[in-house]
């Protein structure tokens, strides 16, 4: 059933309580009051978050064991690296399956996740222009600009209905358009 949640968060360890996934621990690196976000929605076979927080840091995180992920920027920032690949406005990185990994900020970071389970992704011919089934270990991929700039724009779309109306992600027709629009024109 499609579902959709906004939550946000003054303190570090209920964010990284709450990041899905295996056990996130983050550690904040410079100083400030606090302030994260977590736009969830589930539309069917995708899932997608969209992740904001505002004080650099350093988290350890594992991938989902059987799902192929994506991660990208949803907003251009301050310096951003996962598993030491730097996450650009202009690139995905496509993430292992079931690895652990870390992730780094210099300062305010927004950036979004997709995933299907691995046979599904398998079955997608070209999501963002480019195949995107889990490498052995993360990898950067730089799509054709139209193919990010379409992607972050779906996905801006779906995280603003989360946030104004949920209602519409819970419908499953509203959201099987969703998630093919995702998944096929990304």
């Amino acid at each position: 059933m499609p579902s959709s949640a906004v939550r946000t968060f003054a303190d570090p360890d209920h964010y990284a309580a709450s990041i899905r996934g295996a056990g996130a621990e983050l550690t904040i690196t410079g100083c400030g009051q606090f302030a994260a976000e977590i736009i969830t929605v589930g539309l069917g076979q995708l899932s997608m978050q969209r992740f904001f927080d505002n004080l650099p840091r350093i988290s350890h995180s594992t991938d989902f064991a059987g799902q192929a992920t994506i991660s990208f920027r949803t907003q251009p920032g301050p310096s951003l690296q996962r598993s030491g690949l730097e996450m650009l406005p202009s690139n995905i990185i496509r993430c292992s399956n079931g690895k652990s990994f870390f992730r780094r900020s210099a300062g305010l970071a927004s950036f979004g996740t997709m995933s299907l389970t691995v046979k599904e992704m398998a079955a997608v011919a070209a999501i963002a222009g480019c195949d995107l089934t889990p490498p052995k270990d993360a990898l950067s991929v730089i799509p054709p600009p139209a193919a990010i700039a379409k992607l972050q724009r779906l996905h801006a779309a779906a995280g603003q209905l989360a946030v104004d109306a949920p209602a519409v992600i819970a419908q499953p027709e509203a959201a099987r358009g969703l998630e093919q629009a995702l998944i096929s024109h990304g």
